[in-house]
Formats: C-alpha cells, structure tokens, sequence
C-alpha cells in the first residue's frame, strides 16, 4: 500500500515510516520540508494522489490555544478534503489519552476538536490515542521548574516509549479503518512526580522534584486517572520506563576508542 505520513519527520513520524518500509509498504514522509503543507495546502493533493491511507502525526508549532487550535483544525480539515478527492480508504491520527477530560488544557481541547472533525468527515478512519512519551520527561520538568525546584502534580500517567507508539501507529495504518478510537499506553502507572524523579535522576539532574496534587499540568490540574489508559481493550507496551533509561544510558555511551565530543 502507499501510505503518506504527515509529520513524517518527527519523532514518531519518522519512527512509523521505518515500521512501514520494513514491513513492504510504499511509505512516503509528507512534511513542509518536503514542500507539503496542510496549513497552505500547498503540494498536498500532489502528495495523497495514490494514496491508500493518510497517517497524520504533525503537531503544531506553537502551543499557544489559539494557535495550536487553529493548526489542528485547519490541517485536519485539509487532509480531509484532500483524501475525499483522491480517494484514499483510512485516515490515521494520533491524539492523546485522556484529552476528553481536561478541557482545561488549551492543546487537549485542540486534539478533541480534531477527532470531531475526523469523526464527523465521513471518511472511514482510525483515532490512535496515546499517553505521554518517555521522551517527554526533561520537557515536563522543565515547565514544571522554578529556582531549581520542580513542582509536579501527584495524579498519575502511564508513559510510554515513543518507539512502541510508533509500531501501534504503523500496524494500525496498515491494517482496515476501526472507525474508533485506540488507546495505547506504557505498561505501569506512575504519579507524575514519580516519573519525573526517576528521569531527572537517570541524568544526574540534581533538581529537586516535589508532588504537589495543586501543581498545574500545562495549565491543568490532574485528579487522579485522567491520563491513563481507561478502555477494557486498551493496548499496553512492555517497555518498562527503568528499561528504557538504561537503554538511553547506553547508547550515551562512547564506544572504546571513540574520541571524546568537545
């Protein structure tokens, strides 16, 4: 099948490519770089001409509410169009756990705008909710940092490796539109302070990281289970968060003889 990937150069964009290549598929990486913009539309129709499915994993460059409201909606609203008139049989998205139930976030109302809009368009598709990625820790702490000091909510999330996002996506795409939703999660429950301790811990990072169930979420207050996988069928990955810092810790590694990086 040919399948395009917009976003197809970031972290899991990229990632879903390779899955798809490697299991026989024409996978094509969309991209403004590659002169596809769902924004403009420019080079969009060029793109979806022969496509089977469309797997949309951009993101919006500004996380300002208004912004990134308005780059879902419009991109979203573009592929669309774009895929009814080429024909092309399943939309993919990916979108966030738990987006539905903090609409006090600016970017989660951004991702519920966007499933409705897939959800209302008719074409057949396929809504891949996925929790937070390990690779987003340094991140989190970062917002959450004030004189040396991270102040993270208590309410938990069950993170998961972008790689294993990146495999459910692709195996998903290449399978028939569930017209629904999926969520896929790591394999463990940890309070947000919890994970972000270990982290910063893993790099040595000498911050100090205090649970505070006040503490705000990217403008949210989280309660309890609002990030993690609820669904009887939800899809949980093996890859442990302890697994997957010593995996990054060795691969931080110099190999023997290796000049050092100056």
């Amino acid at each position: 099948m040919k399948i395009v990937v917009i976003g197809g150069t970031g972290l899991i964009g990229s990632k879903v490519v390779e899955q798809l290549i490697a299991h026989g598929h024409e996978a094509i990486a969309a991209s403004p770089n590659s002169g596809v913009n769902t924004i403009t539309g420019e080079g969009v129709a060029e793109a979806l001409t022969g496509a089977n499915v469309v797997v949309d994993v951009s993101n919006s460059p500004s996380f300002a509410d208004d912004d990134v409201l308005a780059f879902f909606t419009t991109s979203t609203n573009t592929l669309l169009a774009a895929e009814r008139e080429a024909g092309v049989g399943h939309h993919v998205a990916l979108s966030i756990v738990g987006a539905e139930r903090l609409p006090n976030s600016g970017y989660l109302r951004a991702k519920v705008a966007q499933e409705r809009l897939i959800e209302a368009s008719g074409q057949p598709y396929s809504i891949v909710r996925a929790t937070q990625f390990y690779e987003f820790v340094g991140r989190i702490a970062d917002e959450a940092t004030v004189d040396g000091t991270a102040r993270l909510s208590t309410g938990l999330m069950q993170p998961i490796a972008a790689a294993d996002v990146s495999v459910a996506v692709a195996r998903i795409a290449a399978g028939d539109p569930v017209n629904g939703t999926v969520e896929v999660g790591g394999p463990e429950r940890l309070g947000q302070d919890e994970f972000v301790r270990a982290g910063l811990a893993a790099k040595g990072d000498p911050r100090t990281v205090i649970g505070d169930p006040e503490a705000l979420y990217f403008g949210t207050k989280l309660t309890g289970t609002e990030l993690v996988p609820l669904s009887a069928d939800a899809q949980l990955s093996s890859t442990s968060f302890a697994e997957w810092l010593a995996a990054q810790a060795a691969q931080a590694v110099p190999a023997p003889g290796a000049a050092p990086v100056r």
